[in-house]
This record gives C-alpha cells, structure tokens and sequence, in this order.
C-alpha cells in the first residue's frame, strides 16, 4: 500500500498536469433543447457567444483574448474550422502552431466558456474559397455545395474526420468537453434555388451525414428554413428580432448565429461602422422576442495573414468587433455589451420560464413582459422610433424611453439597462512611432522582367489564371512576342498604338520590352476590368508581359468550382493595319515571382541573391529588406505602409498578409494603412523585415508603431440609468448593490496602467466624441478639478454625476439645460514620464 504522502504527491503532480494541459475531467453533459432554450444538464440556459477564429491570431494571444470575451460577458464561443488550412494537399493534414484547433478548443473549456463548432465544411467567413482546399476544385465532374457525388464523398470525408478528431479528445460536451453545439453547412439558402432539386436533396443528405456522424449534440443550419427536423435552423444578420420568421419546427428555439458587429472590408471601401447602441437594441429585442443565444460575428476578427482571405477582403478583419484586430477592448462596444448580458442574466428566470405577453401601445412603442406568476416578472419596453424620444406608462409609471431604445427592467419596475444610453466608458485608438523599433539600412533587389523564352510552360492562349496559380501564389507571370517592321508602326511620332488587355481579374502589371507600362485592378464588385495604355513599340522584335494576379480567390456564391480570373483578351490598337489581336499568338507563362520561388522572404532564402543598397529607386517588382528592433513594452506592435502601393510583407519569414494602401476609398484614403505583427512573431533585437513591392513605393517612410486604447472617456448626462451593477439577484431577490444608487461616471486604465492625466472634462453641453471633445455654451469650472481629484493616480475612479458636486454653489450658469459630464483622460504605466 502506497504511503499517504506519497498518493499525495502523486495527486498534485496530477493536478498541475492537468492544469497545465488544460486535461482535468470534467463532467459529461446533456446537452438537449425545446422552444425556449438549448437546455443543459436540465438547465434552460442564456447564451452569449462571439465568434473567435483560431488562424486569425497566433495561439499566444489566444489566453488574453478569451479572458477578455469572458469578462465581456459571453459564455459561448463560435469558430469554424477551416478545411484549406488542414488540408492545403490531399491526404496531407496539418493542426499545429496557428492552426492547433484542438488546443484552441481546450483552451476555450479552461476558460470556463461552452464551444459552438462550425465544421462546414464550407464557411464563407471571407476565407480563400470560403475554406475549400484548392485540390477539391479538380476533383473530376464535382459540382460544390450539391447533391454531387464526388463533392459529398470528400465533404462526407472531411466531416468524419473532424467530428473522429473532436471524439478522440472528448471535446464534446457529452464527454466532458465544451462543445454543446455543431454546425453542417453555412447559409445555403442563399444558393439553394440555383441547384433546383438536387438543392434540397443536399440539405437532407447533409444534415442525415451530420447526425448520423455524432449525435450527441444538437446540430444547426443557419439562415436554412427547410432545415430537417433534426436540425435547429438559425438566423443571420443584423435585426434577428424582426427579420427572422422563427424556427420551423415547434420543439426548437430562436438562436441567432451571426450578429454583425460591422462590416468586413474590401480594398476600397471606406470605413464600416456600426454603433454600440444598434447592436445592443437588436439584441435586447432579439431576446424579448424569444430569443435565447445571440452570437456577435465577430467578436474578434483578428488578421487574415499570409494570402489567407478571400477576393479583395483586407488583411484587417472585423477590426470594429469589440475586440479590435489587436485584441484591445474597443469602448464602447465592448462594455455596453458587457453591460447588457449582465442585464439579461438579472432577468434570466421570467426569460427562460416566465409567460411572454406583449402590448401594442402604438406603432412604435411596445411593453413586452415575461412573467411568473406570484414570483418573478421582467420587462421590456420598447420605443422602435428612429428619431424622437416618448414616455411610455407601464404598472402606473411613467418611463422616458430615447429614441430607437429598449429599456431593460428585471423586476417590472426598475430601469437597470437603456440601449441608447451608453453608461460604460468610451475609448480612442492611438498608433505612436516606435523609439526603439527604428528601421534600418534597407536593401533591395528588383525583379527581372521575362520574356517568352524565359517562360517554361507555352500555350495558344493565355492560361486561366486560378487554375494555373492553384492557388500556390498571388502572381503568375504571361509572356509574348511580336515582330513589327517600320511599315507596320504609326508613321507620326505623336501618335503611339494602345495596347489593350481584357481581364477577369483581379490585376496585372504590364511591361514592353522591358519598360514599365502600367497597373490595372479590378474590385470587389466588378472583378473583370480594361487595361488600356499607349506603348512604345520598335521595329524587329517586340516582348509584352504581364505580371497577373490574384487578390484572394471567391468565397461565395453558387457554381464557385466554375470562377475563373487572369487576362482573356490582348490587341494592339492604333497599328497601321487597323487592331491586331494577339491573343492567340502563343504565350510562355510561370507561376509566382522569381524572389517568391526562392523565398526571399527567408534569413536562408534572402541569401541566393544580390542585394544592394536602396538608391531611392521606386520601382515595380521590387524586394526590400531591412531589420529593426522590438518595440519597447507591450503594446501590440504594426507597420505603417502609406509610402508603398500594394504587395507583401514578411517579418521574421512569417508573413502579415497583403497591403493595397494605393486602392482609396471614396474619401480619398486607404482603406488600411497599418498592418499587424503580433508579439509573438518578434525577437528582442534583429527582426528580419521583407516587402515585396508591386507598383513602386518609398520604403524609407515605412514605420514601426505601437498601438493603444489609453485614451479613455466617459459622457453621462443626468438622465442616464446607474450601472448596472449597481444590482444584483441574490436568493431570488433582486435588489440594490449600492446605497443609494447612483449615476457616475467610470473610468478604468487597461493593462494595470493609471491615469496621468485629465485632458479634458466638462459638466454643461459639451459635444464631440472621445478623443476629439470640445467645450458647448455651459460649463462648470470646476469639472476638471474634480475629475483630477477623483481619478489621478488611479486605475479606476468614479466621478458622480449630481449638480451639488460639479457646479459651485451658487454659479450654476445653464440650470434650465439637461446636463452631460465629459471627461477623457490618458492612462499610462505609473513610472513612465507624459508628454
């Protein structure tokens, strides 16, 4: 028999193991629903969730991030799973580094948070082929997302291997693990109609496959009405509340599986934005409309490294999520969200149990009630106008109600939550120049240009352009050749033929004779454009080559195997003998650039060639190299690229993803200027930085930045609620935290930095927003004052917002006027020095 101390030992040892692995077993669960809820372990639940992918951030920022969705109030996790990344060849599998969607998951559990798993296989997700390896294209007579032989063999394939790898880590709920909910499929109902019957048989084949792989979780389909009755069919988009028609079986529950949080962007749109108080009325509507999971897609975007999103899509994603592409808290979003999940949770029993009534005051304003009688009632109400604020009486009580707002009252009496009044601090972005990060002795190397002999493959015809590339590169280069004599150039040196291309897409850099003609790109919506440009041809022979490229391959839409790109159609207008059509003139072609095949990018790769030292040459097709230092502290880190044009860019042979700062938006500014590099890709001293420039650009003004949230403001007037955690819900009783309640304003520093500096405080009619507030008509002199009393030196302060403590007695000048409290301060590490 082992000795007492020994078991003991042998017991921790198992403990900090499991710990450490994330490994401890944890209880199985039974994970059901009915009309209300998903119900687990017998428990109708509340579900908050937000869509997290494990590529889009390194696994070193995985931990911050979810502890930072944690205290954001979601209890669920959503991620796809993405087929390309895993099985970029066929049969060849890959589920480390990035890509560790097991330890990702695991760490999720860790967590404490509940998983939903989207396994697809396809996703959309603005993801290169919506998440289809580029080999399942070539697969003879396959058809994608139908009632397809060959596409069902290797979608059926890829599933069970999925499903086979979740088992075999008991990572569903039923084993103990966090997964309560899969997904098959993704939006089919938007393709369905152009597959006629053999639609419809899919959907029902696809979710049989699904359940008949695992049964022990249930299954869902989202924005899919015809879904099998074994699967929950969910919503999508941005008022659930009012556009979704409803499950369509009686035993299934209202979930909304992508709430968007803003807009993904494209290179060349302006900024996508939509308001905390938007979001947060669509959800609180959502769930007095029977509503029980709202999943924000996205709660962190993260990046699209390397050449991993789709058409167009920037290398930024979702960065207007609550976590931003850095992973900072983005305020308010953030923390109004924050605020209303622990709203909904005080009124979590008359939600999931209580008897819905609702009450039709008139066309926009509404009284909806969950109640149970003799026990527990919670309200809703409801004022559905855009623009002009109303009084609503519920119970003999008289609420003001903003405009567009819904205010939350867990006991059918108190006002804990209103959507439109952002009780929770606002933040600013910063980007500061790195001291430390200086970029240093920058050398380049300039691609050659090729002619047809230089070029192994030879067709007729130009190839297509994503069958040749196979999605192996951006780039691929087209070569042909052409003999004029003098009779056959125009005879006026004022006029010089126009060289002509017609491309499916999505750009090209074109050359004569080795001279730089010009740049040609499509866009998002219209990916075929016209290259027109006048050229200078010789007598004897003549070289034209193309450098084409891809910007992403689609990721959307019915018949995606049937997509096709590059240039079609090459004249030459403007010769003596009219046009001349050289398309079929024979063509030498390579994919990728010659410094990509030798991977330039590389410490080992940037040795096959001779670099030289930057000369102020802005050039196209040009490689530049340069190191710099990490960044002082710990901020998250990104380059600045509005000196270049469009290409590439390495740091340390991993690559950011790609920039286009030269395609403006309709406010004439780049829809991206910074790009990440997260921490975890830098050395202290020395890291290796690659751009690979197409067009022409100055790397000499490319810059290292750091990038921060320590501006943080807060604007209350006094008709705002108090925090919400100024309540809580304790042995069935709801009751005040505080005594009395009342109504401030709240500050805290992240990353326990302090505040160091008031720059701006005001008690009147101040206006602007954080980072950019000004002075009104009204204000007190001795707001600032009292805000540095409050909050110098602290990581949190609270400032009351009562007019016998802002204003001086006796020298209230506006005391007709609604008040509002402004205040932004900057917080920094208590030992650094402010400017």
């Amino acid at each position: 028999m082992a000795k007492p101390s020994t078991v003991l030992f042998l017991a921790l040892i198992s403990l900090l193991v499991a710990l450490a692995f994330g490994h401890e077993k944890k209880k199985p669960l039974v994970v059901t629903y009915d009309s209300r809820s998903l119900i687990i372990n017998g428990s109708r639940e509340l579900l908050f969730s937000g869509s997290i992918h494990y590529p889009r951030s390194p696994p070193e920022m995985w931990p911050d991030i979810l502890k930072k969705a944690k205290g954001g109030g979601l209890n669920v996790i959503q991620t796809y799973i993405f087929w390309n990344i895993h099985e970029p060849v066929q049969g060849q599998f890959n589920f480390e580094g990035n890509y560790d969607v097991v330890k990702f998951i695991k760490l999720i559990g860790v967590h404490g948070l509940w998983v939903t798993l989207r396994v697809g296989p396809y996703i959309e997700a603005e993801w290169n082929m919506g998440g289809f390896p580029y080999w399942l294209r070539e697969v003879p007579n396959i058809t994608f997302r139908s009632y397809n032989g060959p596409f069902m063999y290797h979608m059926k394939q890829y599933t069970q291997m999925v499903i086979k790898m979740m088992k075999k880590e008991k990572l569903f709920a039923d084993q103990g693990g966090p997964i309560i909910m899969a997904q098959i499929e993704n939006e089919y109902n938007n393709v369905q109609l152009a597959y006629k019957e053999r639609g419809a048989n899919y959907v029902k084949w696809a979710a049989d496959m699904a359940v008949g792989l695992y049964n022990g979780v249930p299954w869902i389909m989202c924005k899919q009405k015809d879904a099998p009755d074994a699967i929950i069919n969910t919503c999508n988009g941005r008022q659930c509340g009012d556009t979704f028609s409803g499950p369509n079986g009686a035993n299934k529950p209202s979930l909304w599986t992508e709430n968007w949080t803003a807009q993904y962007r494209v290179f060349g749109d302006p900024p996508s934005q939509r308001s905390a108080e938007d979001i947060a009325f669509a959800v609180a509507r959502f769930f007095a409309r029977n509503g029980t999971l709202n999943n924000y897609y996205m709660y962190h975007g993260g990046t699209n490294f390397g050449r991993t999103s789709s058409s167009f899509v920037t290398t930024r994603y979702y960065d207007e999520a609550p976590l931003d592409e850095f992973g900072l808290k983005r305020d308010p979003k953030w923390a109004h969200l924050r605020d209303l999940h622990r709203a909904l949770r005080l009124c979590r029993k008359p939600l999931l149990w209580g008897t819905p009534r609702i009450e039709k005051v008139n066309q926009n304003l509404e009284i909806t009630t969950y109640e149970i009688p003799g026990t527990e009632c919670a309200a809703f109400l409801t004022n559905n106008h855009s623009k002009e604020p109303a009084t609503i009486n519920f119970r003999g009580v008289d609420y003001y109600l903003p405009e567009k707002s819904i205010s939350i009252l867990p006991d059918c009496k108190t006002v804990v939550y209103n959507t439109q009044r952002v009780v929770a601090q606002h933040n600013s972005r910063n980007f500061h120049p790195s001291k430390n990060a200086k970029i240093v002795k920058w050398e380049m190397f300039q691609e050659s240009i090729p002619t047809m002999n230089d070029l192994q493959v030879k067709s007729k015809v130009p190839l297509e352009l994503y069958s040749f590339t196979k999605d192996t590169s951006d780039y691929a280069w087209y070569s042909t050749s052409i003999t004029f004599d003098r009779r056959d150039l125009p005879m006026r040196p004022d006029i010089l033929p126009v060289l002509q291309i017609a491309s499916l897409g999505h750009a090209l850099l074109t050359f004569v004779n080795g001279e730089y003609i010009g740049f040609g790109h499509g866009n998002n919506i219209e990916k075929s454009f016209l290259f027109q440009k006048p050229v200078s041809l010789k007598s004897g022979d003549n070289h034209i080559s193309m450098l084409a490229m891809t910007v992403g391959f689609p990721n959307s839409g019915a018949y995606m195997e049937r997509r096709f790109a590059g240039p079609r159609g090459i004249t030459i207008q403007g010769l003596m003998d009219g046009t001349l059509d050289i398309t079929l003139n024979n063509w030498g072609q390579q994919v990728g650039v010659a410094g990509e095949n030798m991977e330039l990018y590389t410490k080992e790769g940037s040795r096959k060639v001779n670099w030289t030292s930057f000369n102020g040459n802005k050039g196209p097709i040009t490689w530049y190299k340069a190191y710099f230092d990490a960044p002082e502290g710990n901020d998250p880190v990104a380059i600045k690229m509005t000196s270049m044009a469009k290409g590439m860019v390495w740091v340390n042979g991993k690559s950011i993803g790609r920039y286009w700062v030269s395609f403006l938006s309709p406010l004439e500014q780049p829809t991206q200027s910074e790009y990440h590099i997260p921490r975890a890709f830098l050395k202290p001293k020395n890291n290796f930085l690659v751009v690979f420039e197409e067009t022409g650009g100055n790397p000499e003004q490319i810059e290292i930045l750091t990038v921060n949230r320590d501006t943080i403001c807060s604007a209350i007037s006094e008709d705002h609620p108090p925090h919400v955690r100024s309540w809580e819900r304790k042995d069935k009783q709801f009751r005040a935290v505080v005594n009395p309640v009342k109504i401030g304003a709240h500050l805290t520093c992240p990353d326990n930095k302090v505040i160091t500096v008031v720059e701006f405080a005001s008690f009147g009619d101040p206006d602007g927003a954080c980072g950019s507030f000004y002075l009104g008509k009204c204000d007190s002199p001795i707001a600032r004052k009292l805000a540095e009393q409050h909050c110098l030196g602290k990581k949190e302060c609270l400032i009351p917002v009562e007019r016998g403590v802002l204003d001086e007695a006796g020298k209230d000048s506006c005391p007709d006027i609604l008040k509002t409290l402004a205040v932004q301060v900057r917080c920094s590490h208590p030992n650094k020095k402010n400017n």
